[in-house]
């Protein structure tokens, strides 16, 4: 237990899939900690724990995706949260396209954006990647049911979370 348990045990945050492609490289992992940090200009600030190989991939990344997910995808969630990028090619069954500067970009998330990077900031055990939106899209065209923290506490993390 830390300090802020008492605090954060009553967030229910939405998750994204962060991918990053860097030098042939392909990742990703489901993230909770994340949010928009500027209106102008726009920016976006993704942390991703030192553990994760797509922490790795993103250090030496330009850009980064950040996907949501309906609540129902949960074969998305448990692959890219329960599987690690180390044993397991997360992309070979998940339909997937190059976005901008390469970005890969997941074809089932109903909304997503690529962000350059713009800075990352020590955060202790996570790393945060500032984002500068360059593109971004909703597919679902309204606002579905999103992924949240509470809806993958069944997934247990293909990297320990420390």
């Amino acid at each position: 237990m830390t300090d802020l348990d008492p605090f954060t045990d009553l967030l229910d945050c939405p998750m994204y899939v962060v991918t990053a492609e860097a030098d042939g490289e392909r990742a990703g992992c489901l993230v909770g900690f994340a949010s928009q940090c500027s209106i102008e200009p726009a920016r976006f600030m993704v942390w991703l724990s030192r553990a994760n190989r797509t922490y790795r991939v993103a250090e030496r990344a330009e850009r980064l995706a950040v996907h949501l997910l309906h609540r129902d995808q949960d074969r998305l969630a448990r692959l890219f949260g329960g599987e690690t990028g180390d044993r397991t090619d997360k992309f070979a069954g998940v339909p997937w396209h190059r976005g901008p500067g390469g970005s890969l970009i997941l074809d089932e998330a109903p909304a997503w954006f690529v962000g350059r990077v713009e800075n990352r900031v020590d955060g202790g055990d996570h790393v945060g990647f500032l984002l500068a939106s360059e593109v971004a899209e909703n597919i679902a065209g309204d606002r579905p049911p999103l992924l949240t923290l509470g809806d993958t506490h069944g997934i247990t993390p293909g990297h320990p979370a420390d």
